[in-house]
């Protein structure tokens, strides 16, 4: 056996894609592009992460708030049919089944930069993209002469390259274009060493897509359009793209981002040391034999039955690296698509829904350490917090903020989703990842400035949205659990009711956090009071008729039992409102749940399949999150391991649920307490992992040999107690070799730690 090498980080065929989305995606964070790869006429296919059209950028509300106690009345009687249909009347924007368009801006293609370079029939050909240099590079043969492409998104410069070389002189074309577009005017300029295309969109923004062409030797020439430059030795074009969207001049932002020189090797190694310092945080290597098959015919092969143990391994490493690609320079997060869109029209226009997908996206950053990709997010929260106080008085009369459940990047708060719009918990949603960073980073500040002032905002909300019932509990009206619906409620795609568990965990996730912060901030003692009453008084989480946990108040018969959604269950993940210890019979039916929406064909989209995989690694099983895991691989995946939503849809959020099932097999942290290997596939017997991240601020290395742990390290970023799970036979010494002090309570291991010196835990002797 061998230690996984090529086969965990590269990616590669040897015949050109057929499809858009079987390209190899690169990308800044700011910029984007799709690596096609094709041979007669290569295609570079260009995003910019602010080109949303802007035509409804400054979009606002109506007001509705008059009109939120007769759709109360009417839930609260158990009226839901009327009450659905009301409250979406009332709150639920236009979109969605309304027959009125909604104004969600959709995300856009900047235009493709092409080439084609003269030369006769094509011998060789390989195309890969190597994730721990996130580089792409395409060879060949022809005329018995080898050519050699190279795409780098650098992450230094924040420029998309490409470099041409070939073992003599040659010849090449380039020019821009972009997709026909009525509402979109375009000019093109062209000069010896450069390509310019200005847009801009009718009652939008405008954008421009540049392409200098720096040649070593040749000569170069303008037809039309198109540059022609012709016995180059070398070819590197540098792409930029800038946009109006922030009040600048496209030109301007364009202006920022220039290349100091034109050398190769140089702006190789200067990408490296950027690009390594992030990606190579944490690295997982895994004892499994090479596979030296290209990429497709190996998801070919295990679609077929074969076993390819390894092959989640590349999609894991491959999660990783589009985040640093969706992330590095970014100031918007992933949206559906991360942040390559070739449509005009793209399914749900490339948006962000903060129902799952948004959040499921940063799922894996945390413990994955990629941490410096979240502040993408919280700039995407706090764009939206001035809005989003509007939103809460326009529409529901409250204090505080809401979010919608369907937006996109301009920060306004407004309903957008008839049949799906009228839910009160994406802004609690989005806060637990503040928490998280918290958690993980143990920054203080961090809390002070940006997170407890957040979750004081959405605790607002809540205090004045909770309605008190004839017994004093506190009721969420309306309520949903999205996006599905009840037998008996209304012909509309989801169903509105009275406090929806997914609702009332949030609650408790929120105002739990806010409390912990003020304790541990020492402010707001008044607040915390009010706020521990209010989770005192909020309805108890109930078990059905199936011993299943209820999605709804009352034991509803789901009009779809096996939905793609599993609401309900936020809180055993990515919550932590369910514990085998603390919970155990809401623990049970959570997976009795989880089985039932399985056993009725639930999972059946990529992003729902690798929550699946999620659930069964919190619950610790291994080899059910193995089997979800591989399936959202073989039955989710294009050839270039991009996640599909059926029919064949590219949507992003599956591959970083996939990725944060692999970390959830690994590790699990929940109120920093440390489990080891708590789900560790059994085709993974033997590893090591170095990097991960855990809850209370540790760095966590790992080493097992045949399925048992043989060695951890933890490093702590503060003075404290740290506690182990599970920890059979363990012991506890410094990097030193001096044994540690412990104290055993149960499964239950706990030591003192120092910052920043490692303590290793090891097999008793």
């Amino acid at each position: 056996m061998e230690v996984v090498l090529n086969t965990a980080k590269t990616l590669w065929y040897t015949q050109p894609p057929s499809e858009y989305m079987s390209g190899l995606p690169i990308g800044t964070g700011r910029l984007a592009a799709m690596i096609l790869g094709t041979v007669e006429r290569e295609r570079v296919a260009l995003n910019h992460e602010w080109l949303w059209r802007g035509v409804t950028r400054n979009r606002d509300l109506e007001k509705s708030a008059h009109r939120l106690q007769e759709v109360r009345d009417l839930l609260l009687a158990g009226r839901y049919e009327e009450g659905t249909r009301l409250g979406n009347e009332a709150f639920g924007g236009p979109g969605g089944v309304s027959k009125t368009p909604c104004r969600v801006d959709p995300y856009q293609p900047a235009g493709d930069l092409h080439f084609s370079i003269a030369h006769g029939a094509v011998s060789g050909y390989r195309r890969e993209l190597a994730l721990d240099q996130g580089l792409v590079t395409v060879s060949y043969e022809a005329d018995g002469v080898r050519y050699r492409r190279e795409y780098l998104a650098h992450v230094k410069h924040d420029l998309i390259l490409v470099r041409l070389s070939a073992g003599k002189p040659f010849s090449a074309e380039f020019w821009l274009s972009r997709i026909d577009d009525a509402g979109c005017f375009l000019r093109k300029e062209t000069s010896t060493d450069s390509l310019v295309m200005d847009g801009q969109f009718h009652e939008g923004i405008g954008f421009r897509v540049q392409a200098r062409v720096h040649a070593r030797g040749g000569k170069a020439r303008v037809a039309g359009n198109k540059l022609t430059v012709s016995g180059a030795r070398e070819i590197l074009v540098r792409i930029n793209i800038g946009t109006s969207a922030n009040g600048e001049a496209p030109a301007h932002e364009c202006a920022r981002h220039d290349l100091p020189h034109t050398n190769w090797a140089g702006l190789l190694a200067e990408h490296a040391r950027v690009y390594r310092r992030l990606y190579g945080r944490l690295k997982l290597d895994i004892e499994l034999p090479e596979q030296d098959a290209p990429t497709n015919e190996r998801m070919q092969a295990v679609r077929q039955g074969a076993d390819d143990p390894a092959l989640p391994l590349l999609y894991f490493n491959y999660g990783r690296y589009l985040m640093l690609a969706s992330a590095a320079t970014a100031a918007l997060p992933p949206n559906l698509q991360g942040k390559w869109n070739e449509e005009l029209k793209p399914p749900w226009d490339a948006d962000y829904h903060h129902d799952i997908n948004l959040q499921m996206n940063y799922w894996p950053v945390e413990a994955g350490n990629l941490g410096f990709a979240a502040e993408a997010l919280f700039r995407h929260i706090e764009r939206f917090v001035p809005h989003a106080r509007k939103a809460a008085r326009d529409v529901y009369g409250c204090d505080g903020v809401w979010f919608p459940i369907q937006t996109d990047a301009w920060g306004r708060s407004t309903p957008e989703s008839y049949g799906w719009a009228v839910w009160i918990s994406a802004a609690a949603w989005l806060a637990q990842h503040l928490w998280w960073h918290y958690e993980y980073g143990q920054n203080v500040e961090f809390l002070r400035r940006r997170a407890y002032p957040f979750f004081k905002e959405v605790a607002a909300f809540y205090e004045s949205y909770l309605v008190p019932d004839q017994k004093g509990t506190l009721q969420v009206v309306p309520s949903q659990s999205p996006e599905n619906r009840f037998v008996g409620a209304s012909e509309l795609p989801v169903s509105l009711g009275v406090s929806a568990t997914m609702d009332l965990v949030f609650i408790q996730d929120l105002l739990g956090h806010a409390i912990e912060a003020a304790n541990r901030l020492k402010v707001d003692p008044d607040k915390r009071a009010a706020w521990q009453s209010m989770l005192d008084r909020l309805p108890p989480l109930k078990i059905g008729k199936h011993g299943q946990l209820q999605e709804w108040n009352e034991d509803f018969d789901e009009v779809e039992p096996g939905h793609r959604h599993f609401s309900h269950l936020v809180g055993l993940y990515p919550g932590d409102e369910l514990d085998p210890e603390r919970t155990p019979a809401l623990w049970r039916a959570a997976r009795a749940s989880l089985e039932r929406r399985l056993a009725h064909s639930g999972g059946h989209t990529g992003w729902s399949r690798s929550w699946v995989a999620c659930f069964f690694a919190r619950l610790g099983d291994a080899d059910k999150a193995w089997e979800h895991l591989v399936h959202l691989i073989t039955d989710f995946a294009t050839d270039s391991l991009l996640d599909l939503h059926p029919p064949r849809i590219f949507q992003i959020d599956g591959n970083f649920g996939g990725t944060a099932a692999v970390l959830e097999m690994l590790l699990q942290s929940y109120r920093g307490e440390l489990h080891f290997l708590p789900a560790l596939p059994k085709a993974w017997a033997t590893g090591s992992v170095k990097g991960l991240r855990a809850r209370g601020g540790y760095t966590v290395s790992l080493r097992w040999k045949d399925g048992r742990l043989a060695r951890a390290g933890i490093t702590p970023l503060k003075d404290g107690t740290c506690t182990v799970l599970h920890a059979e036979p363990y012991q506890v010494s410094t990097s030193a070799g001096r044994r540690v002090p412990c104290r055993r309570q149960g499964h239950r291991l706990t030591f003192r730690v120092k910052a920043g010196q490692t303590c290793i835990v090891t097999p008793a002797a």
